[in-house]
């Protein structure tokens, strides 16, 4: 049977719950038993035909064990190099180009005490921690016996694993989402050589605000102030000269992405049983996040006497972010709570390492460590940290530091790792309940449960800035500092809506009334246009079905595109190439299809020329050359409204920059795709590529059998189906990789999938298969009870305990 007939009749069974069972696994299913050491009952992993592993243990300390063998099973070289990234180990396995990046990694650890750590994620925390540890070292150990099973990589590179530790789990910080940061110095930048007024075009605030320069700061910030920040928070990247030369370095850190290129958001959305086609409620979620091979998100189940949970979370920790647990479904977006600032120091010119405090020089705190180099002597570094974190740049000519500060280097705020307390939770006031202290990344938590309940529960720690607005670096002098951080009961929440579902895509969403000009969580929020499609489309729905869900998370309207058409509708032109392009233009349903040449002009008109014609027409050339694209809410609400930027004879001015502009896209398009416009595509030119870490360290052959693609795709920034890519070359930066849609109460009728596949063994065929199912919006059935997973089974692991 052809795969989507499969998949088609495999749904449509189980949402009839006639899914075809079998009281235990066929008698010729593989197997493969494993003794290990560590268990103390059998437990079995059974892997389905999607290969998501349904983890069977007899108690939640076995449970948690397999999670971590079955991790390092699959994803070990993924999690090994997650692990070796965080604690800043790479250069001892990759060489002297990744010193540089170890010491920028080391710099934002966590590096309190361990014991407030662990009290800060509840009792089931660091014993679930120490056993996923004991689990992957199980599994490491068990390699050690069976070297022919060692994952390609480690062969490649020649090194092997690295034992793990409990506290690995959570003293990692620097791969969490960060927030406000490089927006900080962007800001800063424009008003170097231009004025705060003019960042408004750069980024638009809201709610409507107007940022002040702290007093006694010089804005003009070095050019590579962030060059360390970015090191330690970008992903690993090995090249065949980093992995021969040490002198790699400076082109390892030139090669890192600017990181204001890389926009990650995410849709959720719950439906109340009133307004769901199924009677019961509906949560769904596709978080938005970098491509990669594999990918970023692991699909799996564990299942004991006293916790059964399931969906999406990072394989390198224990327990589920992102699913359901048999009572309750969960999904979230970010939360655009401002965490980060920047403070700018005056270093003390008869010795660099005291800065101004209070009107006295204070020493920086010094942390000596030791980074192993592969192939070379061990490197000596010596850390820096003020009172407020780590010290990023040192600007000699000026006497001036910079250190970051940032409440993910606080007790509790290991990425996800909070979901340990609500992935227990039965109803909504525990689930609310465990939230409080959720610390990282800041979420828009969406909730449904079994008894119809539906909510939206806002959760992050959020800095309390009781004299400034956290948009701007500050003195280090002490006149700018935190005040605790805001409570749980300061976030808003809702609890059963009136219009039958909620739905967040990274928006601002403050309720009207909220106290924000007091609070101020944070004034930087992603477009609006992906939360306003979802909601006009499931206002328009009469009742919304798990087949609705599917197709608005594959969504490719795009708003923007929708209002372009419109301002373009009232124009003409004598010039040939600009009228051809308002005719393809103009009737445009504003639909981001690949196979469209609509999408691909408009794309191309957006990302590579309208902007910047807006830019030099509403601003002072330094302004206008101070940043790089301006926002696109704010550029189209002036061309909408053109009196408020464009001055005298706005309108005219306003169609000028309209019509020239176009005209070149249009240009551009035919260099790029030939003169017939009519064979333009979109997905022609943007590709989706899920890049392997060692892909640029091989073979062109070995590289095909480690990367995914590329593949040519729809959708852009604005639409549902996030397709946030690179202007310089429409590669895809990030995007939903990982979808899910939760039938709550009929769980088997629930449905997935991973991009590019749930393996991270590039010879499984697991690695690569769900990725044209990926494109082509379809999905799997994430299947929950035992008979429906047996039925699906095609390999069981068994695992017994080793007997003394």
């Amino acid at each position: 049977m052809p795969a989507r007939r499969l998949i088609s009749a495999l749904l449509s069974a189980a949402s009839l719950a006639s899914f075809p069972i079998q009281s235990a696994l066929a008698d010729d299913t593989p197997t493969e038993t494993i003794t290990v050491a560590g268990l103390s009952e059998p437990s079995d992993i059974l892997v389905d035909r999607w290969g998501v592993p349904h983890i069977y243990a007899a108690n939640d300390s076995d449970a948690f064990f397999v999670q971590g063998f079955n991790a390092a099973r699959d994803r070990l070289f993924q999690i090994d190099l997650w692990r070796r990234r965080g604690l800043g180990e790479l250069a001892e396995v990759f060489g002297p180009a990744y010193v540089e990046q170890d010491k920028a990694t080391r710099l934002f650890l966590y590096r309190g005490d361990m014991e407030t750590e662990w009290k800060r994620y509840g009792p089931d925390a660091k014993p679930a921690a120490t056993r996923f540890a004991a689990g992957v070292n199980a599994y490491i150990d068990w390699l050690a016996a069976h070297p022919d099973r060692i994952p390609y990589e480690f062969r490649k590179v020649g090194y092997w694993p690295a034992k793990w530790g409990a506290d690995d789990v959570v003293r990692i910080r620097s791969h969490g989402l960060t927030r406000n940061l490089t927006s900080e110095v962007a800001r800063a930048r424009v008003a170097c050589k231009s004025s705060l007024d003019a960042d408004s075009v750069r980024f638009g605030l809201q709610p409507q605000w107007k940022p002040q320069m702290p007093a006694g700061l010089d804005p003009c910030l070095p050019d590579d102030v962030l060059k360390v920040f970015t090191l330690a928070t970008q992903g690993v990247r090995v090249t065949k000269e980093s992995l021969k030369s040490a002198d790699a370095s400076t082109s390892m850190i030139a090669a890192a992405d600017n990181p204001e290129e890389i926009t990650e958001g995410s849709n959720n959305w719950v439906v109340a049983p009133g307004k769901s086609a199924t009677g019961r409620a509906i949560m769904a979620n596709d978080p938005h996040r970098a491509y990669a091979a594999p990918s970023l998100r692991y699909i799996q189940q564990i299942s004991t006497p006293t916790l059964d949970i399931i969906g999406g979370g990072e394989p390198s920790s224990p327990g589920i972010s992102i699913g359901h647990n048999g009572s309750i479904a969960y999904g979230l977006t970010i939360f655009n709570i401002d965490q980060e600032d920047l403070y700018v120091y005056e270093l003390n010119p008869a010795d660099a390492r005291q800065y101004r405090y209070k009107g006295a020089w204070e020493p920086m705190h010094v942390v000596h460590e030791t980074i192993n180099v592969r192939g070379a002597a061990p490197v000596k570094a010596d850390l820096l940290f003020t009172r407020h974190g780590p010290v990023i740049y040192t600007e000699d000519s000026k006497h001036r530091a910079f250190a970051v500060r940032t409440a993910w280097l606080s007790p509790g705020m290991s990425p996800y790792f909070d979901s340990m307390r609500y992935m227990r939770a039965k109803n909504y006031a525990q689930f609310k309940s465990s939230l409080a202290t959720w610390g990282a990344p800041t979420v828009n938590q969406v909730y449904a449960d079994t008894q119809g309940n539906i909510a939206w529960v806002p959760s992050g720690l959020a800095p309390v800035r009781p004299n400034w607005d956290g948009l701007m670096p500050v003195p280090g002098d002490g006149r700018y500092e935190w005040s605790g951080f805001w409570p749980r009961d300061a976030m808003p929440s809702v609890y059963n809506p009136s219009q039958g579902y909620f739905t967040t895509s990274n928006e601002m969403n403050l309720p009207a009334g909220y106290p924000y000009a007091e609070r101020k969580l944070g004034f930087e929020w992603t477009n609006g246009s992906r939360h306003q499609r979802i909601d006009e489309v499931l206002k328009s729905l009469d009742k919304v079905s798990i087949e609705d869900s599917e197709r608005l998370q594959n969504d490719d309207l795009s708003i923007p595109a929708r209002r372009l058409v419109a301002l373009l509708q009232p124009l003409s032109s004598d010039d040939a190439d600009t009228r051809a392009a308002l005719g393809m233009l103009k009737g445009w349903d504003a639909h981001m299809r690949a196979d469209s040449a609509q999408a691909a002009l408009e794309e191309v008109w957006l990302s590579r020329h309208l902007g910047r014609a807006f830019k030099q027409a509403v601003l002072p050339k330094d302004a206008a050359a101070s940043f790089g694209a301006p926002d696109t809410a704010v550029m189209l609400d002036s061309l909408e409204h053109p009196a408020a930027r464009f001055g005298d004879n706005a309108e005219a001015k306003r169609d000028a920059v309209l019509l020239s502009s176009l005209r070149d896209a249009y240009a551009e398009m035919s260099r790029l795709q030939g003169n017939d416009a009519t064979r333009w595509q979109w997905g022609g030119l943007q590709t989706n590529l899920n890049a392997h870490p060692l892909a640029d360290a091989v073979d062109a052959d070995t590289r095909a059998k480690l990367n995914v693609g590329p593949m040519g795709k729809g959708g852009s920034a604005y639409t549902p189906n996030q397709s946030t890519y690179r202007a310089s070359d429409f590669r895809e930066t990030n995007g939903p990789s990982f979808r899910v849609i939760v039938d709550v109460g009929n769980w088997d009728a629930s449905r997935a999938v991973n991009l590019p596949g749930e393996s991270g063994d590039p010879d499984s065929p697991h690695y690569r298969d769900l990725a044209q199912m990926w494109l082509d919006g379809e999905y799997f059935p994430l299947l929950y009870s035992r008979k429906a997973v047996e039925a699906a089974t095609e390999k069981r692991v068994h695992l017994v305990p080793e007997t003394r």
